[in-house]
């Protein structure tokens, strides 16, 4: 019997790997199916939202630099645009209240409220987001805040390489501090840190997103892929640990709020039924999920990445794990797709290279799911109900609230916008993801409190710039006012709030 022989740690994954499986179609869930004060909403980012990025004061950031540069962006656009929500903000509002979402988890721009990062702060940036938080409750709406999206202010990237240096823990935390006496004694719901994992690795390990840092010259104009991005999940797990600390100290008794982190991961399940394909797995988890997650519930990393990237992944004194081991509310989880993990037993060069696992979404002998527009994103609902019973088994069933999950389809400049409206595809996407999500929690005891659809607008998709709509509202990026129109994704989650 293969899991007889199978180390201890891995005989969880195996079991559920192997008994959880795609639940129906779900064409008969509505919202009442869910738990009494279980939260929809949708999600979006300042970058790829607001555009006015030479408006009222506001500062250059990492992303505005990458987006500039000649060749990081698949169609040579930038943000500086984007869907103009800056202005519109009060309209999008009406399409939440009008969609019947209870709650909008958006972020807040860095460099709106300190130009540079640091030093004075500017009031018309303040006024902005007091402006968006008020509107929101005056229309029933709850805002989730993100303090950080990946903005990174260029003028902290300049004088110390970001995330890269300690000292980013301090300037983070003013911010932080700031957005606490400004807006919490509405903001009951604060989110640190927006996918560590993912701009840990696409920035400072693959160099494909800002501030592209790697190894690869070719690429990367500096950079070290075997070092930066642990040296950057260190500094931002000890920046949260720490934003954490304060909330709970100063703000939390009067405020009465609550604060967590959102982590990106796929779920991974094995190319084939052995043991190197199950260990892979493991792996590609760890180097995943783990590698953020863990440390909040454990107060360290993974036992796999200790081992593998030895004394490169940095090491957090006893007051430090102490300070990062319990340092949430709540744990958000940004979660699309599901792929299959192969063994490749390398190690060094950068952290894909570490986990060991060779990873794809498709795999000898296993159907092939239906993708989205994204070459990486591929439609397997069952992986939402694995990866919630993998946290709740592995990590002690913690709060989640699922803060992102969707599908893009092309942006065809070809296609008349009333057929781009027709987005079936969506529908099945939401329909499977919210069916296996509510398997999760009223057959498995998985303990999920919302769900925000990424997203409500089709945005500037970072690297894919318009390429890609991820939007329940169709936005016109031709038209100088950004017009939207509502997909056919729109009166399906009007019907299915409704209900």
């Amino acid at each position: 019997m293969l899991i007889a022989i199978l180390p201890s740690r891995l005989i969880l994954t195996l079991s559920l790997l192997s008994v959880v499986i795609q639940t129906s179609s779900g064409l008969n869930i509505t919202r009442s199916s869910f738990p009494k004060g279980f939260v929809f909403g949708t999600a979006s980012s300042a970058y790829q939202y607001e555009g006015a990025v030479k408006e009222d004061g506001r500062g250059q950031t990492i992303w505005d630099t990458f987006a500039h540069s000649f060749g990081k962006v698949l169609d040579l656009s930038n943000a500086d645009v984007a869907t103009d929500h800056y202005h519109h903000y009060p309209e999008d509002i009406q399409l939440m209240k009008d969609l019947g979402m209870d709650a909008y988890r958006f972020s807040i721009a860095w460099s709106r409220i300190y130009p540079n990062g640091t030093g004075a702060i500017n009031k018309a940036g303040i006024d902005h987001y007091n402006g968006l938080i008020n509107s929101l409750i005056a229309n029933g709406i709850e805002p989730y805040v993100t303090i950080y999206h990946w903005d990174l202010p260029q003028g902290l990237e300049d004088k110390y390489n970001g995330w890269l240096s300690p000292r980013s823990i301090q300037d983070f935390t003013l911010y932080a501090e700031t957005c606490f006496k400004e807006f919490g004694d509405r903001v009951k719901h604060w989110i640190t840190f927006n996918e560590p994992h993912t701009f840990a690795v696409e920035g400072y390990d693959a160099g494909i997103q800002a501030p592209s840092r790697c190894s690869t010259r070719l690429i990367c104009g500096a950079g070290d892929s075997s070092t930066e991005p642990y040296i950057v999940g260190h500094n931002v797990l000890l920046t949260h640990a720490a934003v954490v600390d304060l909330y709970r100290k100063k703000y939390e008794a009067s405020q009465r709020g609550s604060i967590g982190i959102s982590l990106d991961t796929f779920w991974y399940e094995p190319a084939s039924n052995t043991t190197a394909a199950i260990e892979a797995t493991q792996r590609a988890i760890d180097f995943n999920l783990g590698w953020f997650l863990e440390p909040l519930i454990t107060g360290d990393y993974p036992s796999t990445m200790r081992t593998r990237v030895g004394n490169r992944l940095p090491k957090f004194s006893p007051d430090q794990s102490r300070l990062v081991k319990g340092s949430y509310d709540f744990i958000g989880i940004n979660h699309y797709t599901t792929w299959f993990a192969n063994d490749a037993n390398k190690g060094g060069g950068g952290s894909v290279a570490d986990s060991g696992a060779f990873t794809l979404p498709i795999a000898i002998g296993k159907p092939v799911p239906e993708r989205a527009n994204s070459i990486w994103l591929f439609i397997v609902p069952h992986g939402m109900r694995s990866l919630m019973n993998y946290i709740k088994h592995k990590y002690g069933n913690p709060p989640v609230i699922i803060t992102e999950n969707g599908m893009d389809d092309p942006n065809n400049p070809l296609t008349p916008i009333k057929d781009a409206l027709k987005d079936e595809k969506r529908i099945r996407y939401h329909n499977g993801y919210l069916t296996n999500l509510l398997a999760a929690i009223k057959e498995d005891g998985c303990n999920v409190g919302g769900y925000f659809a990424w997203s409500l607008l089709d945005n500037w998709e970072w690297t894919a710039g318009y390429t890609s709509r991820f939007g329940l509202y169709y936005v016109d990026f031709n038209d100088k006012s950004r017009k939207r129109y509502p997909k056919n994704s729109v009166m399906w989650f009007k019907n299915f709030l409704a209900s």
